[in-house]
This record gives C-alpha cells, sequence and structure tokens, in this order.
C-alpha cells in the first residue's frame, strides 16, 4: 500500500517539476528577449536574466538526477 503512494508522490511531483521547468524557460526566454532588444541593458535586467537562467538550469539538473524527460 504505501509503495503505491511513493509511485503516485512522485509522478506528481515529476508532474510539477516538469510544469515548473516549462514556465522558468519561457521567463528565461522572454528575459533574453528583453534583454537583446534593449538599447542600452541595465543591471537588473541583466541580473534578472541570470537569475532566470539559473533557476531552469537548477531545475533541469533535477530532472536529469530522477530521470524525467520533458518530451513525453
Amino acid at each position: 500500500m504505501f509503495f503505491r503512494r511513493k509511485g503516485r508522490l512522485r509522478a506528481e511531483f515529476d508532474q510539477q517539476l516538469l510544469l515548473q521547468l516549462k514556465r522558468l524557460k519561457q521567463e528565461w526566454d522572454h528575459q533574453s528577449t528583453l534583454a537583446e532588444k534593449s538599447f542600452d541593458p541595465f543591471g537588473e535586467m541583466e541580473l534578472q536574466t541570470k537569475l532566470a537562467r539559473a533557476k531552469y538550469l537548477l531545475l533541469l539538473r533535477e530532472a536529469k538526477k530522477r530521470n524525467i524527460s520533458l518530451l513525453k
């Protein structure tokens, strides 16, 4: 009984991880696009872009550790 619950919880958390990965990838792409289109990107914009990239890569490493693929 416990093992079924564990599998269901793992699948649920994996799904949440994938949703967060997609959201963070969109956020990173958006920040990168804004930085490219601006004439003079200021420090805050650059920091936001780096932060979005770092968050995405952190979750991507976690997905790789769990052997989860975005292309399921």
